[in-house]
């Protein structure tokens, strides 16, 4: 009798431990569910396209558009020859021209290409523009970007950010809040870099571009950064421009690339402006867009710094590759000044103009063709 009575308050007792087991062991399963629904998540082409939306809105918003038919037409065309001879030639390509005199250039995910006024006015030659061009371009089709965000530690938003059907919208949301801030800061890898001005000429020269281009543009911007001591603008945190521009030298021998086309004279039947000297340029003062080097105070900095210790460390969809910026809410209260007054790094820092809406061009098949005989 006491032999059963002791069996059965071990049965007792055994059962809430069990039940802990189960619950505890239900909870693991429900964990690596979760671990299996992200783990080799691909962000598909639809939400690529999204992301890409959104971050052009807040480049835009950044810089105002550029609100010349003509130019932006023509950048158009030029673009699209190229997009077509890429790996994806079926995306919706996008080429838009912003209004600032930074020299400078921003590829959003999904085929969304940016350039600026003052980067156009920096190219003298169609080929020097493909160049550009098919380095963003490379961005896009290598999804440089895109891999970043996978690569990065997705677990902490959750399993309910990842379906069938694709990216949660708020988990779209904060992605596209933080690729602004490393599109916007050009947060490349030196490999992704190398890799874009490889392709990128090769695009180029396939449609019978001089592949010489991009180097004839960083030349120029070489010299015209000579003296700034942060990172400005356009291939600011790209490798040394010395040693890019030897590897595209190694390219075009080691590819065989023969396209010899200059084309200058139509660039500048259509592009009439110059680049603005880098002391000519209106610039944000405070230099704060998120961008890394900013130009503020010392303590500025020292509080900025002091934030980061104090704030909790963020998890969710990315890792430490791409932080989310306050430049984009903060610039309603900056202030402006000239880049000879302060100082700053005016080609990455360059104020934007007013007119925030896209302009709306449209190519034909037939006007695609007859530019691409143009070159030449």
């Amino acid at each position: 009798m006491n032999t059963a009575i002791v069996t059965l308050a071990a049965l007792l007792a055994a059962a809430p431990a069990s039940a802990q087991l189960s619950g505890a062991l239900g909870k693991l399963n429900k964990a690596a569910d979760q671990a299996d629904k992200v783990k080799g998540f691909h962000i598909s082409e639809p939400d690529e396209r999204k992301i890409g939306e959104q971050v052009s809105l807040q480049i835009r918003n950044t810089f105002g558009v550029y609100q010349d038919a003509a130019v932006t037409k023509y950048v158009t065309l030029l673009g699209t020859v190229l997009a077509q001879g890429s790996s994806r030639p079926n995306l919706n390509w996008e080429f838009i021209v912003l209004d600032t005199d930074g020299v400078n250039a921003f590829a959003a995910p999904g085929g969304i290409i940016h350039i600026t006024r003052g980067a156009l006015g920096l190219a003298k030659t169609e080929a020097e523009l493909a160049g550009v061009l098919g380095h963003e371009i490379t961005h896009v089709t290598e999804k440089h970007t895109i891999g970043s965000i996978e690569k990065s530690n997705m677990m902490g938003a959750g399993a309910d950010q990842v379906s069938k059907g694709g990216l949660a919208q708020d988990a779209i949301a904060r992605i596209v809040e933080q690729t602004y801030t490393s599109v916007l800061n050009n947060k490349f890898d030196r490999n992704e870099e190398l890799q874009a001005d490889r392709l990128g000429v090769v695009l180029a020269s396939k449609a019978g571009y001089a592949a010489n281009g991009l180097s004839t543009l960083l030349t120029k911007i070489a010299e015209r950064n000579k003296d700034q001591q942060e990172p400005n603008g356009m291939f600011a945190s790209h490798p040394q421009l010395s040693d890019r521009i030897a590897k595209i030298g190694q390219t075009i021998t080691a590819q065989k690339l023969t396209g010899t086309a200059l084309v200058a004279a139509r660039y500048t039947s259509t592009v009439t402006f110059d680049a603005k000297p880098l002391a000519e340029i209106p610039v944000i003062a405070d230099g704060s867009r998120g961008l890394a080097g900013g130009s503020g105070s010392t303590d500025k900095k020292e509080e900025e710094k002091k934030d980061d210790k104090d704030a909790k460390p963020k998890g969710g969809l990315f890792g430490s590759k791409l932080s989310l910026s306050k430049g984009s809410e903060t610039k309603s209260s900056q202030t402006v000044a000239s880049a000879g007054a302060r100082g700053g790094v005016p080609d990455r820092d360059a104020v934007g103009g007013p007119n925030k809406s896209k302009l709306a061009v449209t190519v034909t098949p037939a006007e695609v063709a007859a530019f691409k005989k143009g070159i030449a």
